[in-house]
């Protein structure tokens, strides 16, 4: 498997995933997920314009994309983080535990290194930020569909090296929560209340209480603008 980057940094790329390309092989299925419309249908329009790449579906979360990802069976899941529900860093490691032939490709305005290492530890096949150029969009999906690593060239060489030195680094505070914890934890932090969250999440309510008290305690935090304020640094929720 090998890391690239942009049509910017490795010209190779221009050779390897030509623009006007005629692919004879099956095309690439993406799903395109994340919460904001317009970005949506701006990211459809530049993917429609793909040889060799169909649109399969969309979703607004995490939830739906799992939903889609089940019965559309995409190659590629084009993926957000910050997201209403369930985000992107959720979803990632359902997606690949349930689906592991599906490549997920991170879709972000996110650069800090926690959200980067966080996404290859838990199975990303690439990272790509939202302000980059179309062209580099399309490398990066025919890259991670033939089983490649595309990371944007705009994360930084040291974010890059410091993970591959580490072996993926100690995990956070944040990934040492379980996976409903950190659920409940963004549910919270968008504002809905205890009865709502075992609504969404299909439990009771008292093993809300039992959550929210857990993951304050790992957390040491103990006030809901507190866990608010940390779920947005850690792109749970958007400020």
């Amino acid at each position: 498997m090998e890391i690239v980057g942009s049509v910017e940094t490795n010209p190779s790329l221009r050779q390897a995933f030509p623009i006007s390309m005629k692919s004879k092989m099956s095309p690439i299925r993406v799903l395109l997920v994340d919460d904001h419309s317009l970005i949506r249908a701006g990211v459809r329009t530049l993917l429609e314009r793909m040889s060799g790449v169909v649109v399969v579906g969309e979703a607004s979360d995490g939830r739906e994309a799992l939903d889609l990802v089940r019965s559309e069976s995409p190659n590629v899941v084009l993926l957000d983080i910050a997201m209403p529900r369930l985000g992107g860093l959720e979803a990632l490691p359902r997606v690949i535990e349930q689906f592991p032939k599906v490549k997920v490709l991170i879709l972000s305005a996110l650069v800090a290194e926690e959200f980067v290492s966080r996404a290859l530890r838990s199975g990303a096949a690439g990272y790509m930020l939202k302000h980059a150029a179309p062209d580099e969009l399309e490398a990066a999906i025919r890259a991670v569909a033939q089983d490649n690593i595309y990371l944007s060239p705009a994360i930084s060489r040291a974010i890059i090296n410091n993970y591959m030195e580490r072996g993926g680094g100690a995990l956070s505070p944040l990934e040492q929560l379980t996976a409903r914890q950190r659920e409940v934890l963004q549910l919270i932090a968008e504002g809905k209340n205890t009865k709502e969250i075992a609504s969404i999440l299909d439990i009771s309510v008292k093993t809300v209480e039992a959550h929210r008290l857990q993951l304050m305690a790992r957390l040491d935090i103990h006030d809901v603008p507190s866990l608010v304020r940390y779920a947005v640094r850690n792109g749970l929720v958007e400020p």
